[in-house]
């Protein structure tokens, strides 16, 4: 979060509202076989506020708001609305109560319009003219602008986001929900849903939950702050009386240094400054290894995934693909892992031009990919580690025709114990290791095989601290080795942190490339939203 954040949301809660809580969580219990999401969890959100719920992934935070509503049945505790024992059977039975939840994955539907995806779920005849004037009405007063008229899959993310706001506020709840909600927002647009906020607690005497990893989004967007660990509440604290390291703190269960962790604890003005202190890291690139020169990706309906875009990532550099969720990224990995064909241009490994969409050219080639989903395209979680470790290069543990058992063991030993996997065996089924695991698994496999270029697509994404710091760590030692790193990141910090040079991609063109030492928040934000450097 940038600095006009904080200038421009004012926090506080206003004067003569009623002590009762909009929400009082007490002794929740859940638990999910043997493990324990949440353990005796309290929680009370006043109206007026902003109340942030921090923690690393599965601290159990979602888990508390699924039961809150009703997506989830709590094994013990109560919940009390304005004062009143609830019980939260079902969605409907939140709705209700009027609490409403804006979900971190979108809930629309490409193919309809924004006024047929706000009415969906509701009961009656449909009423256009209706719908089409109270979403504009909404969007007015809450300064959440979009077409009732357009198609949803003609929207920017953050378009998106609006919808799903709007939809939420058309139900007019009193107690209001957001699951890292700025994870598809651009810096301006992130500020912009704040201010929002503020007006719907301050002037409409709402409650707003604001769940969040990131202690930016938390010191600069919220009144009070419940923080939770392994699904126990560690730390109930005031904004306003708190700062980073103690929520950080709190956070992790250890002393962290802020600059040394910003990626992980999403302190974007830390890895802001990381970045442009650092002036000489260019110098160490060599030559380009991966050439992507004017390339074009048509998807359904005609609608270009990829515009004519051009990148180039130097030997023993870093090169961070910045932009907003759903801008390009996802189709620019699946050319490089040959799962997509060109509509124009081609790419180049070494000089070497590469045959688009032909099942393991890019490979042969020498590019390896860190998979955005590790578990739909990183690997099998019913196979072993071991066979994981080997999945797309069989032919270094085979004798001739035959895969050799004891090679695929000898090269799981070897590289479970150089890469710190922590599993019982080689032989232990992936579903059974942590997410962090999981990702050194496939960092290993793709690391091992010795590649000119490695493609890392939101690499860290859901791991806890640890494993953040273990990755990006390895991402740099890969590329002090020599290999070309394209790195691509809907996480600002992790790009400012990590990159030698910051490619930002809008729309699937790229709008400016900067130099570490030139990187800057306000540039960076405005070429997410589309504007050329």
């Amino acid at each position: 979060m940038s600095d006009a954040t904080s200038s421009t949301i004012a926090t506080g809660k206003p004067d003569g509202f009623p002590v009762v809580p909009a929400v009082e969580m007490r002794g929740i219990i859940k638990r999910f076989g043997s493990t324990v999401a949440c353990d005796q969890v309290d929680l009370v959100v006043q109206r007026g506020e902003i109340h942030g719920l921090l923690g690393q992934n599965g601290a159990g935070k979602s888990t508390l708001m699924k039961v809150l509503t009703g997506l989830l049945t709590p094994d013990a505790g109560f919940i009390a609305i304005d004062g009143v024992k609830s019980v939260v059977e079902d969605p409907r039975a939140a709705a209700r109560l009027g609490i409403a939840m804006v979900h971190q994955h979108f809930s629309v539907i490409d193919a309809l319009t924004v006024w047929e995806n706000v009415v969906l779920g509701e009961k009656g005849r449909l009423d256009e003219p209706g719908t089409v004037a109270s979403v504009r009405e909404i969007s007015e007063r809450y300064g959440l602008e979009v077409d009732p008229h357009a198609k949803i899959g003609t929207l920017t993310a953050g378009q998106r986001q609006r919808v799903e706001i709007i939809k939420c506020l058309r139900r007019n709840p009193s107690i209001v929900i957001l699951d890292e909600p700025t994870s598809v927002l651009t810096l301006a647009e992130s500020e912009a849903l704040f201010r929002t906020l503020r007006y719907v607690v301050r002037d409409e005497n709402r409650a707003v939950v604001l769940i969040s990893h990131k202690l930016d989004e938390i010191l600069n967007a919220t009144d009070q702050v419940c923080i939770m660990r392994n699904g126990v509440v560690v730390a109930q604290l005031e904004t306003s009386a708190t700062d980073a390291r103690t929520l950080a703190r709190e956070m992790v269960g250890r002393e962290v240094s802020l600059r040394g962790e910003a990626v992980a604890l999403g302190l974007i003005q830390e890895a802001e400054e990381i970045a442009v202190a650092d002036e000489a890291v260019t110098e160490k690139a060599g030559a380009v290894m991966l050439s992507v020169k004017d390339v074009s990706v048509r998807g359904p309906g005609g609608v270009r995934l990829l515009d004519h875009l051009d990148l180039e990532v130097h030997q023993g550099e870093i090169l961070g693909l910045a932009g907003v969720e759903g801008n390009g990224q996802v189709t620019l990995a699946n050319l490089l892992s040959s799962l997509t064909n060109l509509d124009g241009g081609s790419v180049e490994v070494a000089g070497e031009p590469v045959r688009a969409g032909k099942a393991g050219a890019m490979a042969k080639a020498g590019i390896a990919v860190i998979p955005e989903d590790r578990h739909a395209a990183g690997c099998v979680l019913d196979m072993t580690v071991a066979e994981n470790l080997v999945l797309d290069d069989l032919d270094r543990v085979s004798n001739g025709r035959l895969v050799s058992g004891a090679k695929i063991h000898e090269n799981a030993v070897r590289l479970i114990e150089r890469f710190e996997i922590k599993c019982p065996s080689p032989d232990t089924p992936m579903r059974f290791l942590s997410g962090g695991n999981q990702q050194r698994v496939v960092l290993a496999r793709q690391i091992s095989r010795n590649p000119k270029v490695l493609v890392a697509a939101q690499p860290t994404h859901g791991l806890d601290v640890g494993a953040v710091e273990y990755m990006t760590g390895q991402l740099r030692t890969v590329a002090d080795q020599g290999v070309a790193v394209l790195l691509i990141s809907t996480e600002l910090e992790e790009i400012l942190a990590l990159s030698d040079r910051i490619a930002v991609i809008n729309e699937g063109r790229i709008m400016g490339v900067l130099d570490r030492h030139e990187a800057d928040l306000d540039r960076i934000g405005l070429m997410m939203g589309g504007q050329p450097l």
